[in-house]
Protein backbone atom coordinates (compact mmCIF):
# COMPACT_ATOMS: atom_id res chain seq x y z
CA UNK A 1 0.00 0.00 0.00
CA UNK A 2 1.41 3.49 -0.71
CA UNK A 3 0.61 6.17 1.54
CA UNK A 4 2.24 8.80 -0.50
CA UNK A 5 0.39 12.27 -0.83
CA UNK A 6 0.77 13.25 -5.15
CA UNK A 7 3.30 15.09 -6.24
CA UNK A 8 1.84 18.92 -6.54
CA UNK A 9 -1.53 18.05 -7.15
CA UNK A 10 -2.69 20.67 -9.41
CA UNK A 11 -5.48 22.65 -8.11
CA UNK A 12 -9.33 22.92 -10.04
CA UNK A 13 -9.91 25.73 -11.97
CA UNK A 14 -12.04 27.62 -9.53
CA UNK A 15 -15.74 28.56 -11.59
CA UNK A 16 -18.53 31.04 -11.50
CA UNK A 17 -21.48 31.27 -13.68
CA UNK A 18 -23.93 34.00 -13.46
CA UNK A 19 -26.81 35.43 -15.49
CA UNK A 20 -28.23 38.34 -15.10
CA UNK A 21 -31.33 40.03 -18.25
CA UNK A 22 -31.34 36.97 -20.76
CA UNK A 23 -33.69 33.54 -21.78
CA UNK A 24 -30.61 32.38 -20.33
CA UNK A 25 -30.17 29.76 -23.13
CA UNK A 26 -26.47 30.09 -22.93
CA UNK A 27 -27.29 28.02 -19.65
CA UNK A 28 -28.90 25.31 -21.17
CA UNK A 29 -26.01 25.17 -23.65
CA UNK A 30 -23.35 25.25 -21.15
CA UNK A 31 -24.96 22.52 -19.46
CA UNK A 32 -25.35 20.12 -22.80
CA UNK A 33 -21.77 20.29 -23.35
CA UNK A 34 -21.34 19.64 -19.49
CA UNK A 35 -23.25 16.56 -20.63
CA UNK A 36 -20.84 15.48 -23.36
CA UNK A 37 -17.47 16.54 -20.74
CA UNK A 38 -18.75 15.90 -17.52
CA UNK A 39 -16.10 13.34 -16.63
CA UNK A 40 -13.05 15.86 -17.21
CA UNK A 41 -14.60 18.65 -15.56
CA UNK A 42 -15.26 17.41 -12.50
CA UNK A 43 -11.22 16.51 -12.17
CA UNK A 44 -10.63 19.92 -13.66
CA UNK A 45 -13.39 22.52 -12.08
CA UNK A 46 -14.60 23.63 -8.69
CA UNK A 47 -17.88 25.46 -9.82
CA UNK A 48 -18.20 27.76 -6.61
CA UNK A 49 -21.22 29.69 -8.39
CA UNK A 50 -23.69 27.78 -10.87
CA UNK A 51 -27.65 28.28 -9.88
CA UNK A 52 -28.37 25.94 -12.21
CA UNK A 53 -25.85 23.40 -10.74
CA UNK A 54 -26.31 23.63 -7.25
CA UNK A 55 -28.15 24.97 -4.12
CA UNK A 56 -25.23 26.22 -2.27
CA UNK A 57 -23.23 29.02 -4.21
CA UNK A 58 -20.35 31.23 -3.02
CA UNK A 59 -19.02 34.42 -4.38
CA UNK A 60 -15.38 34.10 -3.25
CA UNK A 61 -12.24 34.09 -5.77
CA UNK A 62 -12.43 32.68 -8.97
CA UNK A 63 -10.57 32.04 -11.50
CA UNK A 64 -13.15 32.58 -14.46
CA UNK A 65 -16.70 34.08 -14.37
CA UNK A 66 -18.91 33.41 -17.45
CA UNK A 67 -21.48 36.02 -17.29
CA UNK A 68 -24.41 35.76 -19.47
CA UNK A 69 -27.09 38.31 -19.81
CA UNK A 70 -27.16 42.22 -19.98
CA UNK A 71 -27.11 44.80 -17.41
CA UNK A 72 -30.54 46.60 -16.81
CA UNK A 73 -30.42 47.68 -12.91
CA UNK A 74 -27.91 49.22 -10.71
CA UNK A 75 -28.52 46.36 -8.48
CA UNK A 76 -27.10 43.87 -11.56
CA UNK A 77 -24.35 46.64 -11.92
CA UNK A 78 -22.81 46.62 -8.51
CA UNK A 79 -23.30 42.49 -8.70
CA UNK A 80 -21.44 42.62 -11.58
CA UNK A 81 -18.92 44.78 -10.28
CA UNK A 82 -18.42 42.78 -7.57
CA UNK A 83 -17.92 39.70 -9.77
CA UNK A 84 -15.15 41.54 -11.64
CA UNK A 85 -12.94 42.54 -8.29
CA UNK A 86 -13.73 38.58 -7.65
CA UNK A 87 -12.56 36.90 -10.94
CA UNK A 88 -9.06 36.55 -12.47
CA UNK A 89 -11.11 36.21 -15.87
CA UNK A 90 -14.38 37.74 -16.75
CA UNK A 91 -16.30 35.86 -20.04
CA UNK A 92 -19.18 37.53 -21.77
CA UNK A 93 -21.18 34.67 -22.66
CA UNK A 94 -23.98 35.46 -25.27
CA UNK A 95 -25.53 38.25 -27.19
CA UNK A 96 -27.35 40.29 -24.51
CA UNK A 97 -23.67 40.07 -22.13
CA UNK A 98 -21.48 41.04 -25.25
CA UNK A 99 -23.67 43.25 -27.47
CA UNK A 100 -26.62 44.02 -24.75
CA UNK A 101 -29.25 42.84 -27.64
CA UNK A 102 -32.21 41.64 -27.70
CA UNK A 103 -32.39 42.20 -24.07
CA UNK A 104 -31.92 46.08 -24.58
CA UNK A 105 -34.13 46.18 -27.02
CA UNK A 106 -36.03 48.92 -25.30
CA UNK A 107 -33.08 50.89 -25.87
CA UNK A 108 -34.04 51.02 -29.50
CA UNK A 109 -37.21 52.83 -28.67
CA UNK A 110 -39.04 55.73 -29.96
CA UNK A 111 -39.63 58.59 -27.23
CA UNK A 112 -43.64 57.54 -27.64
CA UNK A 113 -42.75 53.84 -26.88
CA UNK A 114 -40.63 54.44 -23.77
CA UNK A 115 -43.04 56.32 -22.16
CA UNK A 116 -45.39 53.45 -22.65
CA UNK A 117 -42.75 51.50 -20.66
CA UNK A 118 -42.04 53.81 -17.84
CA UNK A 119 -44.11 52.40 -15.30
CA UNK A 120 -42.16 49.19 -15.57
CA UNK A 121 -39.05 50.92 -15.65
CA UNK A 122 -39.84 52.77 -12.63
CA UNK A 123 -41.85 49.55 -10.72
CA UNK A 124 -38.15 47.50 -11.66
CA UNK A 125 -35.26 50.09 -10.66
CA UNK A 126 -34.23 49.98 -13.87
CA UNK A 127 -31.33 52.12 -15.54
CA UNK A 128 -32.63 54.48 -18.27
CA UNK A 129 -30.61 51.87 -20.61
CA UNK A 130 -30.02 48.68 -20.94
CA UNK A 131 -25.95 48.11 -20.96
CA UNK A 132 -23.54 45.07 -21.86
CA UNK A 133 -21.49 43.75 -19.49
CA UNK A 134 -18.19 45.48 -20.95
CA UNK A 135 -19.98 48.74 -20.36
CA UNK A 136 -20.02 47.74 -16.98
CA UNK A 137 -16.80 46.38 -16.15
CA UNK A 138 -13.33 44.59 -18.13
CA UNK A 139 -13.93 42.08 -19.98
CA UNK A 140 -11.17 39.53 -21.04
CA UNK A 141 -13.19 37.11 -23.75
CA UNK A 142 -16.45 36.61 -24.92
CA UNK A 143 -18.72 34.60 -26.60
CA UNK A 144 -21.01 35.96 -28.81
CA UNK A 145 -24.65 34.71 -30.06
CA UNK A 146 -27.80 33.63 -29.19
CA UNK A 147 -28.00 30.87 -28.36
CA UNK A 148 -24.02 30.31 -28.40
CA UNK A 149 -22.65 27.71 -30.55
CA UNK A 150 -21.58 25.12 -28.44
CA UNK A 151 -18.06 24.56 -30.33
CA UNK A 152 -16.92 27.91 -29.76
CA UNK A 153 -17.76 27.62 -25.93
CA UNK A 154 -16.12 24.41 -25.61
CA UNK A 155 -13.43 25.98 -27.44
CA UNK A 156 -13.13 29.15 -25.28
CA UNK A 157 -13.29 26.91 -22.04
CA UNK A 158 -10.53 24.76 -23.38
CA UNK A 159 -8.54 27.81 -24.25
CA UNK A 160 -9.03 29.18 -20.42
CA UNK A 161 -8.30 25.91 -18.84
CA UNK A 162 -4.99 25.44 -20.53
CA UNK A 163 -4.04 29.00 -19.42
CA UNK A 164 -4.79 27.81 -15.99
CA UNK A 165 -2.87 24.56 -15.92
CA UNK A 166 0.27 26.10 -17.12
CA UNK A 167 0.39 28.73 -14.78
Amino acid sequence: MNDAAPQNPQRKIRIGWFSFSCCEDNTVIMTEVMNDHWQEWKKLFDFRHARVLKSHNVLDELDIAFIEGAIASETQAEKVKEIRAKSKIVVAIGACAVVGMPSGQRNTFTEGQKKEVEFLIARFGALPKVLKVADVVTVDASVGGCPIDPDKFLAAVNTLAKQFQQS
